[in-house]
């Protein structure tokens, strides 16, 4: 589960991230509250969250030293210090501490969303890969049918960088004697069929998931949320997001739509 960890003794200002992130692209985040660094800790202990977001003037812990003990507990925690702090000895601070996100209060949406960019979309990511990878990391090669067995490495690794060399060598062929094979076999080339199977389990994430695009577009194996866009568009006609807002319609009782591009 994603979930994000705020410790902070100002209550509004916990609202206040509430309320931005809510309206966000990360309103998906289970999110956690604590007014002091004893609770907070109790609660790191429990599950370890997506990120932690800390204010460092805690009433029963300094901030800083509550970080650096919620890293001992996980090392790669993403932590965002969020503070009235203007201090650039505090930045440095931090930055030597390892966290990975300093903000000031009253928080920006801007600057939030852009720092949960930064440090979520890779633990987000990581997570994902490995739900989608859990029991499916066995291939051997089938010499008998070579493009079979591609198409089988294809459905498993799809979100890895893959090239049409690199499958060939797969299933020991000639990358030019591949390509004709597999054109032959499923009426497409190669990069037009590992494009559809990344197209087709990303709807899947875009179905099941309120995973941002970007987190989406990596794990199927796309450079970048544009690209991923672009692909997405040529095939079926919408873009992702008009994808996933037209399949959350038709799942609201009583409304119907338009079933194009599903």
């Amino acid at each position: 589960m994603s979930e994000l960890l705020i410790v902070d003794n100002d209550k509004q200002s916990r609202k206040e991230v509430c309320s931005l992130i809510e309206e966000s692209k990360y309103s998906f985040l289970s999110i956690y509250e604590s007014s002091t660094a004893n609770r907070g800790m109790l609660l790191l202990k429990q599950s370890k969250p997506s990120a932690l977001m800390i204010d460092l003037s805690l009433p029963d812990m300094d901030g800083m030293a509550f970080g650096k003990t919620a890293l001992q507990l996980y090392p790669d925690l993403p932590i965002i210090v969020i503070t009235q702090l203007k201090m650039f000895e505090l930045v440095q601070s931090s930055i030597n501490s390892g966290f990975l996100g300093y903000l000031l209060k009253p928080l920006s949406k801007h600057e939030l969303i852009e720092t949960l960019d930064r440090v979520l979309i890779p633990v987000l990511g990581k997570s994902v890969t490995r739900v989608m990878k859990t029991g499916e990391d066995h291939f051997t090669a089938d010499l008998k049918n070579p493009i079979g067995s591609a198409i089988q490495y294809m459905q498993i690794y799809y979100g890895e960088p893959l090239t049409l060399k690199s499958l060939a060598d797969k299933v020991y062929l000639s990358p030019s004697y591949f390509s004709k094979m597999f054109k032959e076999d499923t009426g497409m080339t190669f990069v037009e069929y590992l494009s559809f199977v990344r197209v087709q389990k990303a709807k899947g994430l875009l179905r099941m998931s309120s995973l941002p695009i970007e987190v989406i577009a990596n794990n199927s194996g796309f450079a970048n949320s544009g690209y991923f866009a672009t692909t997405f568009k040529k095939l079926l006609g919408i873009t992702p997001s008009e994808y996933r807002e037209q399949f959350h319609l038709q799942s609201e009782p009583g409304l119907t739509i338009s079933a194009g591009g599903a």
